[in-house]
């Protein structure tokens, strides 16, 4: 059973960094922050032990592991390859701290109605970027045969004797985490499940990819159909290599391009990031797409764009703000609509106090032209605001602080050690302590 966080008291952290420096050299993009949390409490639907390689090390998968613990599922994570052993897991009550920061923990209500036929969950934290509802979510359940009962934030989860079955499951709106957690529920139900109006999201192959290779039976994943056939036991044969992650991809190509002097990017699927080069492209970058590799040559004279998130193979939302501080660098007005999350503007009023022309008009984010950043306090609400106001800090003159920096810490992979290679003057400190209740 998972219950909301007591009040406890902890260190935050920010971000120190001294800007106005132009950056060269290269990096490598970690694995999808987005697979790995959905592939973590997939996990536990196996027989057997599992790996996977290129873990990203974020706040994020610390949170699972402590989660997999309160299971009695042991794991290790050393030199990027995490190995996950659910061969003794018990039913427990899960730690609420980590759940509450996490909010893909909703993931395991999947992978345990998957595995025991029922699961508790308390519902989790995570960003505040406005609502993200779970009706689809507990609609794939109840088609599959599932008992839910919501009481107090919390969701009571359970099949009868005769567990899960196979259903057909239109999902009214298009939904990566209701796609996903219906996949893990459905793999070992009896029967055949179509989710029709599925999510596409490369994030989802991924996830199929790795059940598929230990004997399930997925069809259809990056389309908007994805059939699945119910089999009795999934056994881990290989380490799955967790696909590159396409936000850091983007974040960094949105540097690389507002304020470097070339800059090379190594472990890319440039086919999961065409939405966003294009506009870049029509920016004026001169980007060299290779087979697994992105350079950005030093880049003048931008010009405006408009931008409209969408689903895959849309414009991500997760990329609306990291893409910003290069907007900025345009001659003339940009404009951003977020169809997926439009209160997603905590960037505005932060970059507004580093000098940036930047305010919401008619719930269209409208970017000028701002030529001279200056540093300042600023607060990072969530992981991709706090992307935004760190590449305007390292384009701003003076020194940036950004509290709140977990935020960013929980979504980008080693960030400041890249940072480094790339000659950027920036490091982490411990904030004042703060009492959250």
């Amino acid at each position: 059973m998972w219950h909301l966080f007591s009040e406890e008291s902890y260190v935050m952290k920010k971000m120190i960094i001294h800007g106005g420096k132009r950056l060269s050299g290269e990096l490598t993009i970690g694995g999808a922050k987005n697979s790995t949390v959905a592939l973590i409490p997939a996990a536990i639907l196996a027989d057997t032990p599992v790996r996977f390689d290129t873990v990203p090390h974020i706040l994020d998968v610390h949170n699972l592991k402590i989660i997999l613990e309160s299971m009695n599922v042991h794991s290790t994570f050393e030199n990027d390859v995490l190995t996950i052993d659910p061969t003794h897991i018990e039913e427990s009550e899960l730690p609420s701290h980590a759940i509450k920061s996490l909010r893909a923990s909703y993931y395991f209500m999947g992978a345990l109605l998957g595995r025991f036929n029922r699961a508790t969950v308390t519902f989790p934290g995570g960003d505040n970027i406005g609502p993200r509802p779970i009706d689809q979510h507990i609609k794939g359940f109840k088609a599959l045969g599932a008992n839910v009962v919501e009481e107090n934030d919390s969701v009571f989860i359970s099949t009868g004797t005769e567990g899960l079955h196979g259903a057909r499951i239109f999902l009214d709106v298009v939904s990566v985490g209701a796609t996903i957690n219906i996949i893990l529920a459905a793999v070992k139900a009896h029967g055949t499940t179509t989710i029709e109006n599925a999510a596409k999201e490369p994030e989802i192959i991924d996830l199929a990819t790795f059940l598929n290779n230990m004997g399930a039976k997925v069809r259809g994943a990056g389309t908007d159909v994805i059939r699945i056939e119910g089999v009795d036991s999934l056994r881990s044969r290989a380490t799955h290599t967790i696909i590159p992650d396409r936000i850091e991809t983007g974040t960094y190509l949105s540097l690389a391009a507002a304020l470097g002097d070339g800059i090379l990017l190594k472990n890319v699927i440039p086919e999961h990031m065409e939405s966003f080069t294009a506009k870049m492209i029509e920016m004026g970058v001169d980007l060299q797409i290779n087979e697994d590799s992105i350079y950005v040559p030093r880049t003048t004279n931008l010009g405006p764009v408009r931008i409209k998130t969408a689903t895959y193979p849309g414009f991500a939302t997760d990329l609306q703000q990291p893409i910003t501080p290069l907007l900025l660098r345009a001659t003339g007005n940009s404009v951003v609509i977020d169809t997926i999350y439009p209160q997603r503007t905590q960037h505005i009023a932060q970059l507004r106090k580093m000098g940036a022309d930047i305010h919401v008009q008619d719930n269209l984010i409208v970017v000028g032209h701002s030529s001279h950043l200056q540093g300042a306090h600023v607060e990072a609400g969530e992981i991709r605001s706090g992307a935004a106001l760190m590449i305007a800090g390292l384009a701003a003159n003076g020194t940036t602080e950004i509290s709140r920096a977990d935020n960013i810490l929980r979504g980008y992979d080693r960030v400041i050690e890249k940072l480094h290679t790339l000659g950027a003057d920036v490091e982490i400190a411990a904030d004042e302590q703060i009492s959250e209740s």
